[in-house]
């Protein structure tokens, strides 16, 4: 078995028992690839490891790119696959393999978003997407920050530990639901407080801040990824500025913090 292959089997059920379609909005798929724009993506061969449903590239396929391929070790790919299908467009593809062993041919733009963080070896997965970026093409990740994350790291993380050997559908309905359920009066409360300077000082502020516009299905899906994973990295901004520095042919990089409690990193590949 794959070193990642029951991470990726865990994620697989939670894909594939939603309903097709997009789990996010435009919006929120231009956020977490800012600095990128919409317009860096037209004309582009663009990869995404890690792809899952497809939830991504549901919305990048609709801005223009040349061709579009999405990686996932896990039975997502079959969610991935039904869901390009409806846009009726032939530029992509998606394969099922290991990420940190995909080499693919030379991408424009190669993003990996949430992913790194559920891998064993993290810089592993972050050298794939590197690898599989052409002569100057960009790069862009996402992964959980250690920074900000205090609350998830000492309470949800242990229980995590454990939800992970129980079937997947204990930890959605009996476990993950009700703590949604939780989460989403508390993000909401602390959105409706957000006036008041106290309301400042609670954990994952900004996070809420940025949660608390979704439905609760979202709620729900974000308590379920949380639990179901065998393993989970809180990465610090210092590991992240290591990587970088690490490979001489990587310029114009950067890391900005995502709500508080995350980390959006990128740059362009000059080799």
């Amino acid at each position: 078995m794959r070193m990642d292959s029951k991470t990726a089997e865990a994620f697989a059920y939670s894909w594939n028992n939603l309903p097709l379609g997009s789990v996010y909005s435009d919006k929120q798929v231009q956020d977490w690839l800012l600095p990128l724009k919409e317009k860096d993506f037209k004309n582009k061969r663009i990869l995404e490891l890690g792809c899952g449903n497809g939830s991504f590239l549901l919305h990048i396929i609709n801005w223009e790119p040349l061709y579009l391929e999405g990686v996932d070790l896990g039975d997502s790919v079959i969610s991935a696959r039904k869901n390009l299908e409806i846009t009726q467009k032939q530029n992509w593809d998606i394969i099922q393999a290991d990420l940190t062993e995909y080499k693919g041919k030379n991408f424009d733009i190669v993003y990996c978003i949430g992913v790194l963080h559920h891998l064993k070896d993290p810089q592993k997965g972050f050298e794939a997407v590197i690898n599989n970026v052409k002569k100057n093409g960009k790069f862009h990740c996402w992964v959980y920050g250690k920074e900000g994350n205090a609350l998830i790291i000492f309470f949800v993380d242990p229980l995590r530990k454990i939800c992970c050997m129980l079937p997947w559908w204990y930890t959605k309905y009996c476990i993950a639901t009700p703590l949604a359920i939780l989460f989403f009066i508390y993000a909401n409360l602390v959105a409706k407080f957000s006036f008041m300077k106290l309301t400042k000082l609670f954990p994952l502020y900004e996070y809420c801040l940025w949660i608390s516009q979704r439905e609760f299905s979202f709620f729900a899906h974000v308590s379920f990824d949380q639990l179901v994973t065998p393993h989970t990295n809180y990465i610090p901004k210092s590991t992240i500025q290591a990587w970088l520095r690490s490979y001489e042919y990587l310029e114009d990089w950067y890391i900005i913090q995502r709500n508080g409690n995350s980390w959006k990193f990128g740059g362009r590949v000059k080799k």
